[in-house]
């Protein structure tokens, strides 16, 4: 594999975002395999879903949506903790910023050292660093769901913890009315995924059932383009549940046979890089996510917080 620049630290060129209406009022943001965002219409104002990393990068989202309206955004809902989705929550000026019981533990916990962690992976999705005021905090949380009420015939969006997956604390913003579903980290389409603070055995098979159960016609999600249609929203799933399968199955494998951390990587590379490979993020994610499913399976039930020293031990570890 030889050496690589670290995680996305070389990823420099700016990728082009796609703005695309979903149904009336649905908007979803895209771009090449960076981080996904979404609003939805209610009758006198908007539910915004996401962040970005920066105040700057919303506020070039934000830009892009008041082209198609005006009304004031009342909530902003976070799908999970990691900097990346969630600093740029001032641009909004939201009335209530959205997001689980265990998305705010983990930003108490943990928020500052993923914020050193991610600006180091991925400097170029921090546009203007110095706007970010601090931590986002949530104002409302929920256990299990929560339900906004759009008024007029609009529907209603619930917000949904089905489980364990990509963090301990996923959200995902599910419209019924036009079957859209808004599934942040926990389905990807057409990008790698990121797993290295994973519930990699509940992700792979409770809460992806769950998410399948929906139904959806359309999803958003995480990274990759937008998903239509019921079959292939059902493959952008067997997708991911294949990515955490083979991380699992080739993981345990080695250290069935008392393998090391490394060997584990250099197996878990070799079975997913064909065809996973040529996909965003793939080569940054995957030290990351076999550290973490390596722990998983050796008994350590909460993952360890990553640092920015850490990001670089493990890496080296795994390139050396």
């Amino acid at each position: 594999m030889g050496a690589r620049p670290f995680a996305s630290s070389a990823d420099v060129e700016e990728k082009e975002q796609t703005l695309e209406v979903l149904a009336d009022g649905v908007y979803a943001l895209t771009a090449e395999g960076d981080p996904n965002v979404g609003a939805v219409e209610g009758e006198d104002f908007l539910v915004c879903f996401e962040a970005l990393a920066t105040p700057v990068a919303a506020g070039e989202w934000l830009a892009k949506l008041r082209e198609y309206t005006d009304k004031p955004i009342r909530y902003l809902v976070l799908s999970h903790y990691h900097a990346v989705r969630v600093l740029g929550a001032s641009a909004f000026d939201a009335e209530v910023i959205v997001a689980h019981d265990n998305t705010r533990v983990l930003i108490a916990e943990r928020g500052e050292q993923d914020w050193a962690s991610e600006y180091g992976r991925m400097p170029r999705l921090f546009k203007e660093p110095a706007s970010i005021p601090g931590l986002t905090w949530p104002t409302l949380t929920f256990d299990d769901t929560a339900t906004i009420h759009l008024g007029g015939d609009r529907g209603v969006v619930e917000l949904r913890h089905l489980g364990r997956g990509h963090t301990e604390g996923d959200i995902v913003a599910w419209l019924p009315h036009q079957r859209i579903l808004f599934a942040g980290d926990l389905v990807e389409a057409q990008a790698a995924l990121y797993t290295g603070d994973a519930f990699h055995r509940d992700w792979s098979s409770s809460t992806l059932d769950r998410v399948a159960a929906l139904d959806a016609e359309t999803l958003v999600g995480g990274r990759g383009a937008v998903v239509r249609g019921r079959d292939a929203v059902a493959a952008a799933v067997g997708q991911t549940r294949h990515f955490l399968q083979v991380l699992l199955a080739e993981v345990g494998a080695v250290q069935a046979r008392g393998g090391t951390l490394r060997e584990a990587f250099v197996a878990c590379h070799a079975a997913l890089v064909d065809r996973y490979g040529g996909w965003p993020i793939f080569e940054h994610c995957l030290p990351f996510d076999v550290s973490r499913v390596w722990d998983e399976l050796a008994g350590i039930e909460r993952p360890e917080i990553w640092t920015a020293e850490r990001d670089r031990d493990v890496w080296n570890q795994l390139h050396s």
